[in-house]
């Protein structure tokens, strides 16, 4: 497949998307091939997943001509693996493929210790599914593979939304550790894959900030409240999903904490509530959901995030502590830092800012890809 002068360019620093407007020459490609591309001269660039419906038309996996079977997965599975043996601890689950950070775009696997949940979201890696579920079978015999092929990102692939078991038997729900405390993960109906790997790290830093009376907003699973019960006197966690609140009530008494108390509310709302009140809390905890997946809904974005940061801070002691996070793509950390600075100003608090933190090590960042940088989290002090 032939493309153009751009992007030869765009290959050349180091993303490996090439979108349709770019393509000179398809060829007899079909949606899910792997092709070989070419410049203008017919010099080899690599070769690469075809979608026909996609504005990213092309996906490199490899930056020469190679055969894309069964030992190419194998291959970059095992060298997967090996990047997680070095930098994840405490945990039995754990991101194993993280799509182009692990130069397998479009492919996302979480490991939940014996068993296997995978998201296979554009066509190339949809009609490669035989050969990677066989691949984690061959290095892991796991007891299940699941596919969370539920995403919305697969309507671009002209793909179906799905759910279900690709070998083995799962389990209603799954028991894992992070961090010394116990979770129940639901692979089939659970958030994400099951459940939210990617704040691990941050869990841990929240942990030791935490102190006094806490409130975790958006709490999901309790990971955060769960884990801030260490070291605060009490947390409130607050979701509006009922579904989320029952699995964190089960997590709480699964690791025998006492002192986490989850409510279910909008959480503008009650945060609105709570700073008409005066309520005062020493730590929060801010993770909401993706405000925006587009640039298009950014502006919309900012003022949802701007709104939650200063009800927030309008009810932080003096010496407490925010924790706030975005996972939208969109909004970059200096975004976000500035949103937050413009809540400081508006309710006249002097914050310092004692970490800038991204997302766990098991979901790496590639440089030259900013995509694969999509979690902010900061955890900054009242002064």
């Amino acid at each position: 497949m032939r493309v153009s002068r751009k992007a030869v360019r765009r290959i050349a620093s180091g993303h490996p998307w090439i979108f349709s407007s770019d393509l000179t020459d398809r060829g007899d490609a079909k949606a899910g091939d792997a092709v070989l591309v070419v410049d203008t001269n017919g010099k080899t660039l690599g070769t690469a997943h075809y979608s026909d419906s996609s504005q990213i038309s092309l996906r490199l996996l490899s930056d020469r001509a190679e055969t894309i079977d069964r030992a190419f997965y194998l291959r970059r599975l095992a060298e997967a693996e090996a990047y997680r043996k070095r930098v994840v601890r405490g945990t039995n689950a754990y991101r194993l493929v993280h799509g182009e950070a692990d130069r397998l775009p479009g492919l996302v696997i979480d490991r939940y210790g014996d068993f296997f949940s995978m998201q296979t979201l554009d066509q190339g890696m949809d009609r490669a599914k035989p050969e990677i579920a066989g691949a984690l079978q061959e290095l892991f015999s796991p007891k299940g593979i699941v596919e969370r092929n539920d995403a919305a990102v697969r309507q671009r692939e002209n793909l179906p939304l799905l759910a279900g078991i690709l070998a083995g038997d799962i389990p209603e729900s799954i028991g894992v550790e992070m961090n010394g405390l116990k979770f129940r993960a639901d692979l089939i109906h659970g958030q994400k894959t099951g459940i939210f790997l990617d704040q691990r790290e941050n869990y841990l830093a929240a942990a030791r900030y935490a102190h006094g009376r806490a409130l975790d907003c958006f709490t999901s699973s309790g990971g955060f409240a769960l884990h801030m019960s260490r070291h605060a006197e009490s947390v409130e966690a607050v979701d509006s999903s009922e579904n989320t609140l029952n699995a964190a009530r089960f997590n709480r008494d699964a690791n025998g904490i006492t002192n986490v108390e989850f409510r279910e509310a909008d959480v503008f709302e009650l945060l609105a509530g709570y700073s008409a009140a005066r309520r005062h809390f020493d730590t929060i905890v801010l993770d909401p959901p993706a405000f925006t997946k587009s640039r298009g809904n950014l502006d919309r974005a900012i003022r949802g995030y701007k709104e939650i940061n200063r009800r927030a801070l309008e009810m932080l002691s003096s010496g407490g502590v925010l924790i706030t996070c975005s996972c939208s793509h969109h909004m970059s950390e200096a975004a976000l830092l500035e949103v937050v600075a413009e809540a400081s100003l508006d309710t006249h608090r002097t914050l310092r800012v004692l970490e800038r933190r991204a997302q766990s090590q098991d979901h790496p960042i590639l440089l030259t890809v900013p995509e694969t940088l999509y979690l902010k989290c900061l955890i900054l002090e009242v002064m």
